[in-house]
């Protein structure tokens, strides 16, 4: 255990640094930042000057390094981004029942912003993490400035992590605990018929798929709106994004290999529509989207490709594409992501305002 100690010292004082950095006014972060390359035009200064200061820090992804050292550095690199402003947030901590199969009771943090009607909408919120890092420690910043920009209920989801239990423990547990956060609504103060899914990259992944889930299924209330924020979409192939931002943009192709590979371990299971849903053959009748992708992400062009095809199957779908970094929604130290954050949450907000 003493040999963790320099990397996790590393990922801290690098985050502290960047954070410290990224403070500086405006003007000074652009000349920082320098210009950025052709294929990063358009791209904030501030996730520019942050991608170059993430380089800086230790691998997360190297498989010499145990994978619960690898969760510990990401957490410890996250803490220091993420804005942590008072806000008028009720939290609560609960325990839902596991899965069918399982014997892992599932957590959950609920985020109750002040002057929430009760019953109101709740946001069924995933964490990102490549299905194998993250938590609803590592996200809890971010959904608490979500529920409190949006005036929504968030409901954030501990689901089962890979190597340990592969794909599709965590797609079970997500629907365990859309099942459960439906049977709950009155304690939880939610209104079951404008209950909504979301999540971040992997946390995406998760919320397209159980949007599919319950529409599927009787016992299920359907979905009154999804909020995808880069979600991984086809673990199966890999779209041009992938190879243009391979490195360098904070996720790399490799830090996708190493997830998928964790998660989806039989390369064949991988273009299954619960892995993969920009590959489910009808995505008719799901409910209305915001999909929101970064500039400089691999995952951008999967994400577009799934906002494209719920469109052509007639779904009600806003797209939009940020100068921002793969991992803005926790990086709410920088004014340009409290930006997107904020867009984010309002759409969250007028999404589940039509569904009344």
């Amino acid at each position: 255990m003493t040999a963790a100690w320099p990397g996790r010292v590393q990922a801290l004082v690098t985050a502290v640094v960047a954070r410290a950095v990224l403070s500086l006014p405006g003007p000074v972060v652009a000349l920082l930042a320098g210009r950025p390359p052709a294929a990063a035009r358009g791209l904030h200064p501030e996730a520019l000057l942050l991608a170059r200061l993430a380089r800086l820090a230790p691998g997360r992804m190297d498989d010499r390094v145990p994978v619960a050292e690898q969760r510990r550095l990401l957490a410890l690199s996250a803490l220091p981004m993420a804005a942590r402003p008072r806000l008028p947030v009720a939290v609560s901590d609960h325990e839902i029942p596991p899965a069918p199969g399982s014997a892992v009771p599932i957590g959950a943090r609920l985020y109750v912003p002040g002057g929430a009607p009760a019953p109101g909408p709740l946001l069924v919120f995933f964490h990102g993490g490549g299905w194998v890092q993250g938590s609803v420690a590592t996200h809890d910043g971010s959904c608490r400035l979500l529920a409190h920009l949006a005036g929504v209920r968030v409901l954030s989801v501990d689901y089962r992590l890979a190597p340990e239990h592969p794909y599709p423990a965590a797609v079970h547990d997500a629907v365990a605990a859309y099942a459960w956060a439906a049977r709950e609504a009155g304690r939880l103060g939610a209104d079951p018929a404008r209950l909504a899914v979301g999540g971040d990259s992997a946390g995406g992944n998760l919320a397209a798929v159980l949007a599919r889930a319950a529409r599927d299924d009787d016992a299920l209330p359907a979905a009154a709106f999804q909020l995808l924020i880069y979600p991984a979409c086809d673990l199966a192939h890999k779209a041009p994004s992938v190879r243009d931002y391979a490195d360098g943009w904070f996720l790399t192709e490799h830090g996708m290999d190493w997830y998928v590979g964790h998660y989806v371990p039989d390369p064949a299971r991988r273009a299954e529509p619960d892995a993969s849903p920009l590959l489910a053959g009808d995505l008719r009748g799901l409910p209305p989207a915001y999909v929101a992708t970064c500039l400089t992400d691999p995952l951008r062009d999967e994400g577009e490709a799934y906002a494209a095809a719920l469109r052509a199957a007639g779904v009600a779908v806003g797209a939009q594409r940020f100068g921002q970094l793969h991992g803005c929604f926790n990086t709410t130290v920088l004014r340009s992501s409290r930006d997107a954050l904020a867009t984010m949450a309002g759409a969250l907000r007028q999404g589940l305002d039509a569904a009344r």
